[in-house]
Order: C-alpha cells, then structure tokens, then sequence
C-alpha cells in the first residue's frame, strides 16, 4: 500500500513553511539570515539562535541506540505531538474515524476530539487482549488509524504480538503503536518491523525509562512517507535547542538508564507480589510496564485517604473495565514500602 494516499488532500499540496535553516545548512561565520539577537543570549549557551529543524545532531545519537535511520525518525514536543500531527495530516474532520481500544491512553481521544475526528471504541477483552473480530466489524472506508497501546496504559499488560501483526497486515490505514513502556516489557519493539510494515507507525518516548519527561520529547517511528508528511506538517522548530541539548547529554549514560530499568521491574514484582498477598487485593494484573494496576477493595476511599497521608496514586475505578482498579507508578524502594505499609493499614481490620 501507499501511504501517501492516505493524507488529507490540502496536505498532498501543502507547501511547508520555509524557515532560514531550511535555505542554509553548513557553517559560516556570520549570520545575518533569521532576524535573531546577533549578540547573544543572556544564557551561556548559543540559544540566541534557532535550533536545528530537524534535530540532526539528536536523531543520529538515537538511530545509533535504536538502529533505525534517521530518515525513518520522527522527533516531537512529547508523543502528543506526534498524535496531534498524524490525525492533522490523515484524517479529514467531519468524514474519517480512527479506532481506539479502552481502556485505553486518552490522549488518542482527546486529540480526536480536537481534531472533530469520530472515535469508534472497540473495548479490549476480559483479559485487556485484542478483539480482532469486533476491530474487523468496526473499520469502514473512512477509518483511517488504529491506535494500539502496548505495553497498555493502564492496565500495564503488553497485547499479543501475533494479533498485531494480523491488523498490521490486514488493515488499509495506519495502525499506530504507542510503547511508551516498552523498556520495561518482555516483548520487543516492533520499530524491527518497519521495513515489513508501510502502514506502520510506533511511538515512542523519553518520558518514562529515560526520566526526561519534563523535556516533552517524544519519539516517532515509520516509513520514510509517513515521516515527509508528519516533516511538512509539524511547526518550523517544535524541538527547541535545551531540549535537543540535554537529551543528548542523557544518551551519554545508557548505562545508568539500563540500571534504573532492572530496578524498576524489580521492585514492580516485589510490588506486585506484596499487594497480591493483601486480603483487600482482589486481582493484581500481570504488567510490562513501570506501574501496576491493582484490584482492591474500595479502591475509590482508599485513593482519598492515601491522599491524605501525602501519597498519590490514581484512581482508575470509573474507566471502562477497571472497576474498583488503582494505577500505582513503581517508586523507588523507599516509596514502596511506605505505600505497601499505608495500604496495609487502611485495609487490615483493627490494624
């Protein structure tokens, strides 16, 4: 399939603004181009001049760590971004529709809602999996993206690859993977399938194991088609130069990133398998990802008075599927223990 097709028709024609660095790549040694403070900034670094459109410097060091090329690369003001940019470019407002999975990340709703695209909700099974044959009943001529959330947020679960490849296969539009935790999971990313897969799109972030989310840069992983159009569409500079500097500062020390992953899925089964043993824990779900999401009894006042003891969870109860359900983020040890033992107290009769 081509891609290409699936763009909005004002898109296929849309001449992309043209910024100085766009009509200059290379050194020199004055510029005189972009209408910028010529002398300077009151930082000690260069930020008086306008970063790199297409973060060059950056997507080298990722495709170094992740082994995709850069033109296969998308980088955006957190995955939002990208989210935004896909249904601005694919889906025509009023006309197409897009299919999400409760439970589910809002965000893909929220955007449909502000993008006036329809939402066709397929929930998930029992058992947070895939119901293809209601996905199939679902699609029309006018859907335009799936979007999959694996490791899924919030029920912490990865979905079972094989039944995304059958939609990767099958569908005629974009199926977008969002694996914001996919460093915390068993199974691997399918930024491996890319060369397999046209219509495939993964998202994925440095918000969550890199612990950079308050730099918002999220990471968009597809055909070099798919990348042009979200390239032409995106504001002339979403990444700013800090941005671009600090995360290349992070890439320096994977190691110490890697150490906090095993640690983190340490403590999520130490976590999990302490609440697991509560009395007032109903189920604890298997999970992939750095938080787990707990059954338990009166999950509602449990949420309230952990808030009043200064400990903040959240309280899934009301979403689809999540009855009685809180989200819980792996902290460090020290947190852990604290929730484990306020939790204890709150449900254990006479404690």
């Amino acid at each position: 399939m081509d891609v290409r097709e699936l763009q909005r028709e004002n898109i296929k024609t849309l001449k992309p603004y043209s910024t100085a660095r766009d009509e200059f790549k290379g050194q020199a040694s004055v510029y005189l181009d972009a209408n910028e403070n010529s002398f300077g900034s009151p930082l000690p670094a260069d930020y008086n001049r306008y970063p790199d459109p297409l973060q060059l410097d950056l997507k080298d060091a990722i495709s170094k760590i992740k082994g995709v090329p850069i033109e296969n690369m998308f980088l955006g003001n957190g995955s939002d971004e990208a989210i935004d940019l896909l249904f601005r470019a694919f889906c025509n407002p009023g006309k197409d529709n897009v299919i999400i999975l409760p439970p589910t990340y809002g965000m893909y709703e929220v955007s449909a809602n502000i993008n006036d695209i329809e939402v066709r909700k397929v929930n998930l099974t029992a058992d947070f999996q895939l119901d293809l044959e209601k996905i199939a009943e679902t699609i029309d001529s006018n859907t335009k993206m799936i979007f999959i959330c694996s490791p899924n947020n919030p029920t912490g679960n990865s979905l079972n690859r094989s039944d995304i490849e059958t939609i990767l296969a099958n569908f005629k539009g974009l199926v977008v993977i969002d694996e914001a935790y996919i460093n915390f999971a068993r199974q691997k990313t399918f930024i491996q399938e890319l060369t397999e897969y046209a219509n495939l799109v993964v998202l994925q972030t440095f918000s969550k194991a890199w612990g950079l989310a308050a730099l918002r840069l999220g990471m968009a992983f597809s055909s070099t088609h798919v990348i042009d159009i979200l390239n032409k569409v995106k504001p002339p500079y979403n990444i700013n130069q800090a941005t671009q500097d600090l995360a290349l500062a992070a890439l320096e020390n994977i190691q110490q990133v890697n150490e906090w992953i095993k640690i983190t899925v340490s403590e999520r089964d130490r976590l999990g398998n302490a609440l697991g043993r509560m009395e007032a824990v109903r189920k604890v779900y298997p999970s992939d990802a750095n938080f787990i999401l707990a059954q338990i009894d009166n999950a509602h006042d449990i949420y309230n008075q952990l808030v009043d003891q200064g400990i903040i969870v959240r309280d899934r109860s009301k979403v689809v599927l999540c009855d009685d359900c809180l989200r819980i983020t792996v902290g460090t040890v020290e947190e852990n223990n604290h929730l484990l033992t306020a939790i204890e107290q709150l449900t254990t009769p006479n404690a």
